[in-house]
């Protein structure tokens, strides 16, 4: 009965839909055809349009340096961002020389460029950084900047609220340190006798910091040893103790600012000849601000006998930041314990969507409510870390 009744409803609606046509039907399926082409047409027009605004954007991309493994992987990435979207750039190695990079900015600039992305050489400089705003201020253009932290915490927002065509991408700067601490910390109490390979009851480590005065390096520094000392002190295990009892300072950092395997290996090398298993006093834990400077320090373990991922081989406990190829490499082959994972492919597809917008004539912030925005700056906003210790 209610299956009949339902096409006996079903055949009146159909006969009104005639009636009402005036002897002219159009049916449910050639009514959505219709809308599905025009929507296609709609749909292909708007993609030509932001092609073509696209196309109009010329793009100056300043990295602080090309010889960065991690800043390689974002550029790496965002090229093919860029390139995908239509927009036409041109990539800048600034040298690790902030004067380098302001001239390279002042020759963008003059050669139309009507967008910069700024991977800024002088990290949390609210001086360098506002010189860099006020070009663009200047030029009428947008500027993002990225990775590298444009001011330090105490000037928070003096710099990207003083111009409304300003953005910044990039991650929370303590957030690697205190994840990397944490990360530490439970690694050791898991194997803690193991570790001690001196037996004295205390972990004995070695802190290679990427460069002086750079805000991510500051944190990673401090609280990669803090957070770690939190979560043994907890475990009632006793605090980490630096390897050189005469370095106050508890690190040694690349002079050059490049946080390169070159001079963690260098660093290493140099610390073996003096502290060893042979003497006693072997380095019993590593902990690098990035990665290049683990597979340096790795390097020299390995010339030693150490990490060689081999079941009768010592390995000693190296942690690092930013989950590079390399470093997963050697996390997957046994030589490197772990990282914390900083996202060059997604911190790449964020600065491409705020470059659409610039393309588009929008504020750079438009449609950003995805993202993780800061609380505190409205136009910053943050990548997150994550830990990285096998297959993700």
């Amino acid at each position: 009965m209610k299956k009949s009744l339902a096409l006996v409803l079903a055949g009146t609606m159909a006969f009104g839909l005639t009636a009402c046509g005036g002897g002219k039907t159009s049916t449910p399926s050639t009514t959505a055809a219709a809308a599905a082409t025009e929507a296609a047409a709609v749909s292909e027009a708007a993609t030509e349009a932001a092609k073509a605004e696209a196309a109009d954007l010329n793009v100056g991309v300043f990295y602080y340096t090309y010889s960065d493994t991690y800043i390689a992987s974002v550029r790496t990435a965002l090229d093919k961002a860029l390139g995908d979207a239509g927009i036409s750039y041109q990539d800048y190695d600034g040298n690790s020389n902030q004067t380098t990079q302001n001239e390279q900015i002042d020759t963008a600039i003059s050669q139309g460029a009507n967008l910069l992305i700024v991977n800024i050489v002088t990290s949390g400089s609210v001086d360098v950084s506002q010189a860099i705003v006020d070009k663009a201020s200047a030029a009428g253009i947008p500027v993002i900047f990225f990775n590298r932290a444009v001011e330090s915490d105490e000037d928070e927002g003096k710099v990207l609220g003083s111009y409304d065509k300003c953005a910044f991408v990039g991650t929370d700067a303590p957030e690697a340190g205190h994840m990397q601490g944490k990360l530490i910390g439970g690694y050791l109490v898991m194997d803690f006798d193991k570790i001690d390979l001196n037996g004295d009851g205390k972990i004995s480590y070695a802190m290679f910091m990427g460069q002086l005065g750079n805000v991510e390096a500051i944190y990673r520094t401090k609280y990669g040893v803090e957070d770690a000392n939190a979560v043994l002190k907890e475990a009632g295990k006793p605090e980490l103790e630096y390897f050189d009892a005469s370095n106050t300072d508890c690190y040694q950092v690349d002079q050059d600012g490049n946080w390169s395997a070159t001079a963690a290996n260098n660093y290493m090398v140099t610390n073996l000849a003096q502290y060893n298993e042979a003497n006693g006093n072997m380095i019993e834990l590593v902990i690098c601000n990035n990665d290049s400077m683990a597979e340096g320090a790795i390097s020299a373990l390995n010339d030693k006998g150490y990490n060689l991922g081999t079941a009768d081989c010592v390995t000693i406990p190296v942690f690092g930041v930013d989950a590079t190829d390399a470093a997963k490499q050697l996390i997957g082959d046994g030589k490197m314990t772990a990282t914390v994972k900083q996202d060059a492919d997604g911190m790449a597809a964020c600065i491409a969507d705020l470059a659409k917008n610039a393309a588009e004539g929008k504020d750079l912030m438009a449609d950003t409510s995805v993202f993780n925005i800061s609380e505190k700056v409205a136009n910053k906003i943050y990548i997150p870390y994550a830990t990285y210790a096998g297959e993700e």
